[in-house]
């Protein structure tokens, strides 16, 4: 499953920076995620750092991108390749 920011975010900045994967940039509103570099964390971490960190709330599973964890683990591992 890709994560998804809703249209609550109140661009605080937070998440950008903790994806490891570079997944989460700015919109033209608010920030978004790239659902084919999100990882929800697997591989870097047990859980999402933005969905952590999110002082509002606003990062659900994105309903359109369902994927299970090792899926997830292969495009990490896709991701990460040298």
């Amino acid at each position: 499953m890709a994560l998804m920011i809703t249209d609550e975010c109140i661009n605080c900045d937070v998440c950008e920076p903790e994806c490891p994967n570079e997944a989460i940039s700015m919109g033209e509103e608010f920030y978004q995620i790239e659902h084919s570099k999100c990882t929800e964390c697997v591989g870097h971490f047990d859980e999402p750092q933005c969905v952590q960190l999110c002082p509002v709330a606003c990062i659900p599973v994105n309903p359109a991108h369902v994927e299970s964890r090792e899926t997830l683990m292969a495009k990490y591992l896709r991701l990460t390749a040298v």
